[in-house]
């Protein structure tokens, strides 16, 4: 019995013991922990700012794709706004201008014209109300009209006539001198020949006027501003820029056709200047114009090839129809060795009229009568400025009361 109760107290003590060890082992488990050391952050270096041409954002790897692989938006898609164009106002068309009647248009340039021209007449004037007309003087009336660019031979011709009509005429009042002067100087000049710009052919339309000469004349002006003339006389016209050397040409003749009306046909630069003219002479057939203008390359009238050029642009175009005239373009003021140039051009196309331009200024009135002479054809017309309707058909009987003046 006393053994029982040993052993019973032992294992109550065993439990005891258990049961109290347990208690603390779960006391010190609800204690918190202390917090553990904070570790070494993570420092992420801020990224470089891009250079010129860089991305702002580093590149990543990533599958690419072609234009074929990626989906456009159709047409009918309402997602994307598109801007509409611009709407551009039509162009304004100039309006055309009205040239001047060339009815005595010579006549309403006359100032212009004796105030250059005046020393010839009034030298000549001077000349011949001397007391005494000796040899001498007549000597410097030869040279007076020498330096006007008259020529040797006409000048010569004047000079004999004048001193027989001065001899028998005995007084010389200077009325009388005048009417002498301007009666034998209208016999130089011409008063019966056909200086009409023939552009109306009897069987056909249109006419066709080819325009030559060097460059430098105003060749090209000239062309331009006879289209006026003949606008102003109500007639139609169509232009042809064949002078394809000459940087611009094209668009100067061009502008001149604009302002009145005229229809231009042009080729590429450095073309063939046969076929623009060809073409020109086609479409004025077609249009059922009145009048057709060549305007011609113009060269050094020196040059082999500018003259065989001439040549076949004359062939080329009488394949439609005969040409009607051929313009010589002259320049006034350079005197004799324009005759030269007329000289050169006249072999190879059968020049029918003269343009005289710059007869203003310095020019000399007596080359008049020396390039009639040399080429056996009338001036038709005289260029008085640089104004769009200063190009005036000749009249001789105003042209030599601008000479020798009132």
């Amino acid at each position: 019995m006393v053994m029982e109760t040993v052993i019973l107290a032992v294992v109550i003590a065993v439990v005891v013991l258990a049961v109290l060890g347990g208690l603390v082992v779960g006391s010190r488990r609800k204690k918190p922990l202390p917090p553990p050391p904070p570790a070494a952050p993570d420092i992420t270096a801020p990224p470089a700012e891009p250079h010129v041409g860089d991305e702002a954002e580093t590149p990543r790897d990533e599958p690419r794709r072609t234009i074929e692989e990626v989906d456009l938006p159709d047409g009918g898609s309402t997602g994307t706004a598109v801007e509409e164009p611009p709407v551009v106002p039509p162009l304004e068309v100039p309006e055309l201008e009205v040239p001047e009647p060339t009815e005595g248009r010579l006549v309403r340039l006359r100032a212009r014209l004796s105030r250059s021209q005046n020393a010839l007449g009034k030298g000549l004037l001077t000349l011949l109300s001397r007391e005494h007309l000796d040899d001498d003087t007549w000597e410097e009336i030869e040279d007076t009209l020498l330096t006007a660019d008259v020529g040797v031979a006409p000048t010569q011709e004047l000079v004999e006539r004048l001193r027989e009509r001065v001899r028998v005429l005995g007084t010389r009042t200077p009325e009388e001198l005048r009417a002498l002067l301007r009666e034998e100087l209208l016999k130089l000049v011409g008063t019966e020949v056909d200086r009409t710009v023939k552009t109306e052919p009897d069987d056909r339309k249109p006419g066709i006027v080819m325009v030559v000469g060097v460059n430098g004349t105003g060749k090209t002006t000239t062309t331009g501003k006879l289209a006026r003339v003949l606008v102003a006389d109500g007639r139609t016209v169509v232009l042809g820029a064949a002078d394809t050397f000459r940087a611009a040409a094209a668009d100067q003749l061009q502008t001149w056709g604009e302002r009145v009306g005229a229809h231009t046909v042009r080729g590429p630069e450095a073309g063939d200047p046969a076929s623009v003219a060809f073409d020109a002479v086609k479409e004025g057939k077609e249009m059922g114009v009145d009048v057709v203008l060549i305007d011609t390359a113009g060269r050094l009238h020196t040059k082999t090839g500018l003259m065989d050029e001439l040549g076949k642009v004359k062939r080329v175009v009488e394949k439609h129809a005969p040409l009607d005239e051929v313009l010589l373009v002259l320049d006034a003021t350079t005197g004799q060795n324009g005759l030269v140039q007329a000289r050169v051009f006249a072999e190879v196309v059968d020049i029918t009229g003269i343009v005289l331009t710059k007869l203003d200024g310095t020019a000399k009135g007596g080359i008049v009568v020396a390039v009639q002479r040399e080429l056996g054809v009338p001036v038709k017309l005289v260029g008085l400025g640089e104004g769009a309707d200063d190009l005036a058909p000749f009249e001789p009987e105003a042209f030599v009361d601008a000479l020798i003046g009132d």
